[in-house]
């Protein structure tokens, strides 16, 4: 079994233990097994790629951090959270842009509007948002609908084997936000947590894979 092989079969099991250490709240496990995944992800980016892009760890790196902040269950380590996480979802949407060289800006704008629209009404029926966290989901709404944009207008115009990879990402992402939004203002549901980890590890999966596919596209 080569390396690559190995680390998916760890990360597999890694990330099915932590998606059952967030269902049961099993606090030890959850803070070793959930950083762990990201680890796993730069471990198998490190031993899958030929150009071993910085923007792939920084992107990574960031959203190790974002997830360790989001454990323990205060205000300040998710306020920090969030603001690391507008970060992180900057170079996200950067990097995608980069490698993907887009030029034409009109269709991503014209497909962000439905993820647009369907955030902010959710968002905007809500009062229980502080003045702080209020702008800071502001931002984020706006990053999670562009980044919907870039993934719909591409599958759309592109559909090819890195457009898919891409669009299971974005949407994983974008279902991923909609749980943790739901769970936090308005319906705390036990099953909601693991379903977020399991969408999480999926997404940063298969974006990791849009990368590998991009990059061998660029090589060839």
């Amino acid at each position: 079994m080569n390396k690559v092989k190995l680390l998916m079969f760890i990360l597999f099991v890694v990330a099915l233990t932590e998606i059952v250490a967030e269902y049961f709240r099993l606090m030890p496990l959850i803070y070793v097994f959930k950083p762990s995944i990201s680890i796993i992800l730069i471990l198998l980016y490190w031993f899958s790629s030929e150009k071993k892009d910085a923007l792939f760890f920084l992107t990574i790196g960031t959203s190790l951090l974002t997830n360790v902040l989001f454990i323990p269950n205060d205000l300040y380590y998710i306020f920090i959270g969030l603001v690391v996480f507008i970060f992180h979802r900057f170079i996200n949407i950067f990097y995608i842009l980069k490698v993907m060289k887009i030029k034409d800006f009109i269709p991503i704008l014209l497909a962000s509007v439905p993820f647009l629209l369907v955030f902010f009404y959710i968002f905007l029926d809500t009062d229980l948002l502080t003045k702080e966290v209020y702008y800071i989901m502001i931002i984020h709404n706006i990053l999670i609908s562009l980044l919907g944009g870039i993934a719909l207008s591409n599958y759309v115009m592109n559909d090819n084997n890195r457009s898919s990879w891409l669009m299971i990402c974005v949407l994983s992402f974008v279902t991923l936000h909609f749980i943790i939004f739901i769970e936090k203002f308005y319906i705390q549901l036990q099953i909601f947590r693991p379903i977020a980890m399991t969408l999480n590890t999926f997404a940063y999966f298969a974006f990791y894979k849009f990368i590998l596919v991009i990059e061998k596209s660029t090589t060839n």
